[in-house]
């Protein structure tokens, strides 16, 4: 491994040179979050591309396995340096069609090694990649196509209906087969000559926009730069615990931000290699036949894949995961439990967002509780701080301090025109996030909720959906639950409370025995008080990420409810209907 230069060497250093010696610091202080924290420096650079700058560098020759693609087909593998040429070809094919820099190409894509070859490809023509759902109606496909500015599309052959009648300025590309109007793919394979050489790429140039997952309001268009994601993932590599030579398994896809988190650049960061399921196939049965086909040393994955994984049954399986990682919605004690117990290894907690890069998390063989946000990792900065003041404390809005740079954080937001919204967030001297957490006495994080999701008790205490959700989940009868708050009276007035949607295990009637007991079992936690309304449902509305989506549940009429304002009777029965 390479290292930083003793101080004062009169030496400079390649722009790859420069990322590997920051790299290097991390991976030798893995472990030792208090160590890598004090030694770690953000690499600053003027001009940098991560897919020149590191990629193509150490896959120059590299017959390692890059990447392994897993369908129910059958299994694609691709080494380093393959991808490296392929990546080429592919940008010089796209520039022959019209794709130059600067312009933005939404990717209506599911996972195929065809991602892996069109975000290089696109970084190294400095154009803009705005992947998206491939699940998306195409009403929504439309709309973002129009609010990110997108010139070029290129979509998936089973998805291609959704652009129908769609004016697209620039070039379609169709992925997986032929359509008129559209340009095949692949006949990529057959284009010559170099791939055409850019400019030396600005490291604060836009890189890739991604839409939030708009759990709580109106997704937003986040923009990245060359560095806030490719070098700010420097962080996930970190938490991840993520080592040369290792097999990463994560499950998402190509349109949620967590995609490029840890099935691009935290693992390539690494040197390690891409293991993908196509998530039309992730069955909780090829999820983790996968692992043990692979030989995954790492694996990350929601916590409602977590529990789909442990109802199809974890024992006997050999897997070879040495971590384990869940992002997404709050990590429950049952999760890590059963994991624990089958596979011996602890699914850890990490926190991030859309916007900025892993900031927190409970790294490897840390003894933080793993469902915590754990702790700032290298390179990040972060205070407790009321949600109206900038005052530290140990119990507030989870923020930034930017007053030392942080590269990982986003250009910033989009407007429907593509220009960016407000101020340059790294201006400013505090990154808000909007979300709520408790410092522990042991330093540790503990998440609260966001802001918007939260309600005092009776007491004045502070009561997250989150923390609702988790005792909930411990009962027998529940399934899926997703708490929000409403008002306390059906016309909308008075003081909130919280309402459970709960999803009834098998066995489980949905009728007020099942309610009367889970609104005890929740009132039975000491640390808990509020819950007022259950409502039982066939399913939770959800986003295209995984996330419960709360404004859908909100919006949901007060149908069908079993209200228990007052204290659960002491006879109801606390077993099934």
């Amino acid at each position: 491994m390479s290292s930083v230069p003793p101080p004062g060497t009169p030496v400079a250093l390649s722009a790859h040179a420069v990322f590997r010696a920051a790299r290097d610091v991390l991976l030798r202080h893995a472990g030792d979050p208090e160590r890598a924290r004090a030694e770690f420096a953000w690499p600053v650079f003027e001009y940098f591309n991560w897919a020149v700058d590191w990629f193509d560098v150490i896959a120059a020759g590299n017959r390692a396995t890059a990447l392994r693609v897993l369908t129910p087909e059958g299994e694609t593998r691709v080494d380093f340096r393959t991808l490296s040429v392929r990546s080429d070809q592919v940008a010089g094919w796209l520039a022959a069609r019209g794709v130059g820099p600067g312009e933005r190409v939404l990717l209506l894509l599911d996972n195929g090694v065809e991602v892996w070859e069109l975000l290089l490809a696109l970084m190294k023509l400095r154009a803009v990649a705005v992947p998206v759902f491939t699940t998306l109606p195409a009403a929504e496909v439309n709309e973002r196509l129009g609010r990110s500015g997108a010139r070029h599309v290129v979509a998936s052959a089973s998805v291609a209906d959704t652009l129908e009648g769609v004016a697209v300025p620039g070039a379609r590309v169709l992925v997986g087969g032929e359509r008129p109007g559209w340009q095949a793919y692949g006949d990529s394979v057959r284009h010559s000559g170099p791939r055409p050489q850019t400019e030396p790429t600005p490291a604060n140039e836009v890189m890739s926009c991604f839409f939030t997952s708009g759990s709580t309001a109106r997704p937003k268009l986040v923009a990245h730069t060359h560095v806030s994601y490719p070098v700010g993932h420097l962080t996930g590599m970190y938490w991840a615990g993520f080592r040369p030579g290792d097999v990463h398994l994560n499950i998402s896809s190509p349109g949620w931000a967590k995609h490029p988190w840890s099935s691009f650049f935290a693992p390539w960061n690494a040197e390690a290699t891409i293991v993908s399921v196509d998530t039309r196939h992730a069955d909780p049965e090829f999820v983790i036949d996968a692992l043990e086909r692979t030989g995954a040393t790492t694996f990350c994955a929601p916590p409602s894949i977590w529990r789909a994984l442990i109802r199809a049954g974890l024992g006997g399986r050999r897997v070879a995961l040495r971590e384990a990682m869940s992002v997404g919605e709050p990590l429950t004690r049952d999760i890590v439990t059963a994991v624990r117990e089958a596979w011996g290894v602890t699914v850890r907690n990490g926190y991030g967002q859309s916007e900025v890069t892993a900031m927190a998390g409970v790294t490897a063989g840390s003894a933080d509780d793993p469902r915590s946000l754990g702790r700032a990792l290298p390179g990040c900065e972060l205070v407790l701080c009321p949600v109206d003041g900038d005052t530290p404390g140990d119990e507030g809005e989870v923020c930034l301090d930017l007053s030392g740079g942080l590269p990982s954080l986003m250009h910033g937001y989009l407007d429907d025109d593509g220009r960016r919204i407000g101020v340059d967030p790294a201006s400013l001297p505090l990154y808000r996030t909007g979300d709520l957490a408790h410092r522990a006495d042991d330093g540790s994080l503990a998440f609260i909720g966001r802001i918007k999701d939260v309600y005092r008790a009776a007491d004045g205490r502070l009561v997250a959906p989150a923390a609702l959700e988790a005792v909930l989940l411990e009962h027998p009868a529940v399934h899926e639950v997703g708490v929000v708050t409403v008002p306390e009276s059906a016309g909308g007035d008075g003081p909130l409370v919280a309402k459970a949607h709960v999803v009834p295990a098998a066995g489980w009637n949905a009728g007020p025995v099942t309610a009367q007991a889970l609104l005890r079992h929740a009132r039975g936690d000491g640390e808990l008080a509020g819950l007022s309304v259950v409502e039982f449902a066939d399913e939770l509305p959800r986003t295209e990420s995984g996330k419960i989506y709360r404004e859908a549940l909100r919006a949901q009429l007060r149908s069908h409810l079993v209200e228990f304002v007052a204290p659960v009777e002491a006879s109801a029965a606390a077993g099934h209907d």
